[in-house]
Formats: C-alpha cells, structure tokens, sequence
C-alpha cells in the first residue's frame, strides 16, 4: 500500500465525515474537540473497511452502504465511550 499526499488528505476527510456522521447518531452532547472526532472517524474508518473486507463486502461496485454504516455505528460506539469517560472523568458538582 502507498501512502500519498492527496491519500491522507482524504482519509483526513473521510475520517472527519465519519466522526460527525458517528457524533450525529450519539444522543446529547458531546464536548469534544474536532481533532479528536477526525481520530475516531479515521479509525472507524479504517476498522470498519478491515471488518467489512474480512467479513467479504468491501468489493462492491459505487458506494458500499454496509460497509459506510458499518464505519459509522464504530464511530457512533468510540463517540458514545469517549464522551462517557470524559463526563466520569470531570467529577465536578454544581451547587
């Protein structure tokens, strides 16, 4: 696999749609910076296609709509835990 320029610039992309696509299904508010959303969609991203190649549907003519849900419910999932741990985390009571 080669890794060009214009390549990371668009998993960057793809990763940042992902992450918002997975952000979107989440119910609530989530805090969490833009970059930490392009992380999770880039790895959902790229969990999603070795699941989906593994599991047999990633060569598909045009759009590959099981794998892109795929990639968005594990963006939805690593969304959901890591707002989860950052509301644990704080420990801060208003009064």
């Amino acid at each position: 696999m080669e890794f060009t320029v214009w390549g990371i610039i668009t998993a960057l992309i793809v990763g940042l749609i992902i992450g918002a696509l997975g952000r979107l299904v989440v119910p609530g508010r989530q805090p969490m910076p833009i970059w930490l959303h392009m992380l999770i969609g880039v790895g959902a991203a790229l969990l999603g296609t070795v699941i989906a190649r593994a599991s047999g549907f990633a060569e598909t003519a045009g759009i590959d709509w099981r794998e892109l849900m795929l990639q968005v419910l594990l963006a939805a999932v690593a969304v959901a835990l890591v707002s989860g741990v950052g509301r644990s985390r704080r420990g801060v009571t208003h009064r």
